[in-house]
């Protein structure tokens, strides 16, 4: 089995965060997005990655090739972004040869048993029930459960089962077949060529799916989400700081995760931060939040805020003589 990871978006709906950090890279409970789903799929027994990259591309192939060295990797680059079966279509000589393929968008987490995907005899597609599947590829299922069609981006939903980024894909040739087909004849879906419409033309040549269901699905694109999911794994064993090192007047509310070289003075940090490596904290309040890599936050409360790397942020201190019935409020 080999692995193909999508990871040539720009991630604008985390701008101005991913200007300059690719959206697999920014770290929840101080995990790399992209981390989770290689180590899942590591868990699994693929030693194979065919990764689709794009913008700041070389700063995944960079991390990739340092943080798993052990793994045969081959990188292609997706310069004309126009849509994810165009995507994968690109690197088909690198899984052509393949007897099964794996298919895992790189911006998103999920909790699932992958188990269920390897084992599976037919191709299968992950899902989860969501409350307004208009933004995602969604399945639609007949009166036994079995998959009537597949949709991009419904206007009008007749389903709420939205894909949520997880394929295995048995017939792989027929799978190259389909997106060359769809791109050939310029058939797209809101101008792009998605993934989601050259599995509808596999299931119109016969092919049988199987939607698998999995138990969370974290779209880590926008802000809420991004911290909501910081959150639920700092509250997992093993991603939160246990034993954080003692630190200058400062009160740690757990659960957190400090990355190493971390300075923190006269602040309170927690619960459900991130900080990333050699940030500095003084005189600073964070809570909800994820830091990353040498920023420097002082004089100010934060909460429910994403920070980039190599950010500085400073507050105001006020010095008061306030009388009898005053009253000042300094969030006007």
């Amino acid at each position: 089995m080999k692995a193909i990871i999508p990871v040539a978006g720009k991630g604008t709906r985390l701008r101005p965060l991913t200007y300059t950090q690719p959206k697999p890279l920014i770290p929840v409970a101080g995990k790399p997005i992209i981390s989770f789903i290689v180590d899942q799929l590591i868990e699994l027994g693929v030693e194979d990655f065919v990764f689709i990259i794009g913008y700041l591309g070389e700063k995944i192939r960079e991390y990739i090739e340092r943080t798993y060295p052990q793994l045969n990797t081959k990188f292609v680059t997706q310069d004309d972004r126009i849509g994810s079966a165009h995507a994968i279509w690109l690197a088909r000589d690198h899984f052509a040869d393949a007897n099964e393929i794996i298919i895992f968008f790189g911006d998103s987490i999920i909790d699932a048993d992958l188990r269920a995907f390897k084992d599976s005899e037919i191709s299968c597609i992950g899902v989860k029930v969501v409350a307004d599947p208009r933004q995602f590829g969604v399945v639609e299922l007949d009166n036994e459960g079995n998959l009537r069609g597949l949709i991009e981006k419904p206007k009008i939903p007749k389903s709420n089962l939205a894909m949520v980024g997880c394929y295995k894909i048995r017939e792989v040739e027929q799978f190259i077949e389909a997106c060359s087909y769809n791109l050939q004849n310029e058939i797209r879906s809101i101008g792009e060529y998605p993934l989601t419409d050259a599995l509808a033309r596999m299931h119109e040549w016969g092919t049988p799916l199987k939607p698998i269901p999995v138990d969370n699905w974290f779209d880590c694109g926008r802000r809420e989400v991004l911290l909501e999911t910081n959150a639920n794994f700092l509250s997992r064993e093993g991603f939160a700081t246990d034993d954080p090192p003692p630190f200058d007047n400062s009160i740690i509310i757990h659960p957190v995760h400090i990355g190493p070289g971390c300075d923190l003075s006269h602040s309170i940090v927690g619960p459900y931060v991130t900080l990333g490596a050699n940030t500095k904290l003084e005189h600073a309040i964070v809570s909800d939040s994820i830091i990353g890599d040498y920023a420097r936050i002082h004089d100010i409360v934060l909460r429910n805020s994403v920070v980039g790397n190599d950010a500085s942020i400073g507050g105001l201190r006020q010095s008061l003589n306030i009388g009898d019935n005053t009253e000042i409020d300094f969030s006007l």
